[in-house]
């Protein structure tokens, strides 16, 4: 008799401990989903949801190029909200990524710091733009801070 008496809350615990240690691993997401979480923000047009991913004071630091893809003259972003407005709406970032073929590829890790392949396709020319995003862990999120186009195969 003392065996079924010990049974059931033996049974709980272990089921507690099961809840307990799947809520503590749950921790950061991944860099990956991080990237994929933007693109469905910028196409939904919420602008608090890009700005949660993203760096914006390292963003608006870049003065050397311009991740709109194929545009010559770098843009020069005056503050944040120049940057949000870009990614949404007519934005010409949003314009130009949303008219290409995305595919989101490796991740690639270094501590706290990854970068997500990203390349843009031309659906008319087949030219491919390939991006490095670059995120880094601060509060538990990953933020992008940059979209660096690494190569365009013309």
């Amino acid at each position: 008799m003392r065996r079924t008496r010990y049974k059931y809350p033996l049974l709980i615990l272990g089921f507690a401990f099961l809840v307990l240690s799947g809520c503590a691993q749950k921790g950061a997401e991944s860099p990956k989903d991080a990237v994929i979480k933007l693109f469905g923000a910028m196409e939904r047009n919420d602008k608090a949801a890009i700005a949660h991913l993203l760096d914006i004071p390292a963003l608006m630091s870049i003065r050397d190029e311009d991740y709109a893809l194929s545009n010559d003259n770098p843009r020069v972003f005056h503050n944040p909200m120049d940057i949000l407005d870009d990614l949404t709406g007519l934005g010409l970032t949003k314009t130009r990524w949303f008219s290409m073929q995305r595919v989101i590829g490796q991740t690639e890790m270094v501590r706290d710091t990854a970068f997500v392949e990203v390349s843009f396709i031309n659906k008319n020319t087949n030219i491919q733009y390939y991006n490095k995003f670059g995120l880094h862990l601060a509060n538990d999120l990953w933020k992008i801070y940059s979209f660096k186009t690494v190569s365009s195969n013309k």
